[in-house]
């Protein structure tokens, strides 16, 4: 069975409720707090694991107490974790803070993500997808997709937080994945012509998402509705069901309509109830939305 290899970040998030997110100079009363397990390339991997993908990880968390947590946490799952490396430096984390709509804005301090040891990365010969985020740096994910296409494998990139992208890096792509904001600002370099090949798929929240592919095809798929209680993770939770969903041989629509059930279930569920969803959520829904 083919196998997903996550190369990416790690965080502890502090996660802040509020009724309002501050201004610029205000100060505004939280009303609850979580601690949780992040990081889009943890996120991603705990995603693709849960919906039944033969999941691995590579990447680097520091030896205090939130790299203890995020290990914790990793171990708990089915995941594959012998390349995750322990540095001396401190955990990537992050404060998101969400307001009673279910916004959030957020910051991310890297740490750890930044110094992954490129010479202990291997992909395993059975891999049929990599799975890279713009959380770690250029270098790593460079590396790590020519090693992919050394092996056949497809790279996927969620080009987040948006940065600029080496023509090499963008060479070795066969998916990317951007919401509106980022697609704004790779729209003079990534939809140039000798990119064509790329297939790009742009989130627009509660209007669903975009996709181009490299034949010129567009399509544009609506969101499932439901009644949200948080936003945050969901591009995360619709990365990793996606790419479980095509590793498993379906075609790319349906894994864009799986991804979406996906996301829409983790919006609309609280912070406890989220571990708790299963592929048949996913595709009672999707039948759900045809009838």
């Amino acid at each position: 069975m083919k196998k997903i290899c996550i190369t990416g970040s790690l965080h502890w998030d502090i996660v802040v409720n509020t009724n309002n997110i501050p201004k610029k100079d205000e100060t505004v009363k939280g009303s609850k707090v979580n601690y949780l397990f992040g990081g889009k390339g943890g996120n991603q991997a705990l995603s693709a694991n849960r919906y039944g993908s033969n999941t691995y990880f590579i990447g680097r968390v520091g030896k205090d107490n939130f790299g203890k947590k995020i290990l914790k946490t990793l171990k708990k799952s089915t995941i594959d974790i012998k390349q995750l490396q322990v540095g001396s430096e401190k955990s990537g984390m992050s404060v998101a803070v969400i307001d009673k709509k279910g916004n959030y804005k957020a910051t991310i301090v890297s740490g750890a993500n930044l110094s992954i040891d490129y010479k202990k990365i291997t992909l395993k010969k059975n891999t049929g997808i990599l799975l890279l985020q713009n959380e770690i740096s250029e270098k790593i994910n460079l590396i790590a997709a020519k090693k992919a296409k050394e092996i056949n494998c497809e790279v996927w990139i969620n080009a987040a937080p948006a940065r600029k992208i080496n023509p090499k890096l963008l060479e070795l792509i066969d998916v990317i994945i951007i919401n509106k904001v980022e697609a704004e600002f790779y729209k003079k370099s990534l939809f140039q012509n000798k990119f064509n090949k790329i297939t790009k798929v742009i989130t627009l929240g509660s209007k669903g998402l975009e996709v181009q592919f490299p034949d010129g095809d567009h399509k544009k798929i609506q969101a499932f509705k439901v009644k949200v209680k948080s936003t945050h993770g969901a591009g995360d939770a619709f990365i990793g069901a996606m790419a479980s969903y095509k590793l498993r041989g379906n075609n790319f629509i349906s894994c864009l309509n799986y991804g979406q059930a996906a996301a829409a279930l983790h919006i609309s569920s609280t912070i406890k109830q989220r571990n708790k969803i299963l592929e048949k959520d996913i595709l009672d829904l999707i039948i759900k939305n045809k009838t």
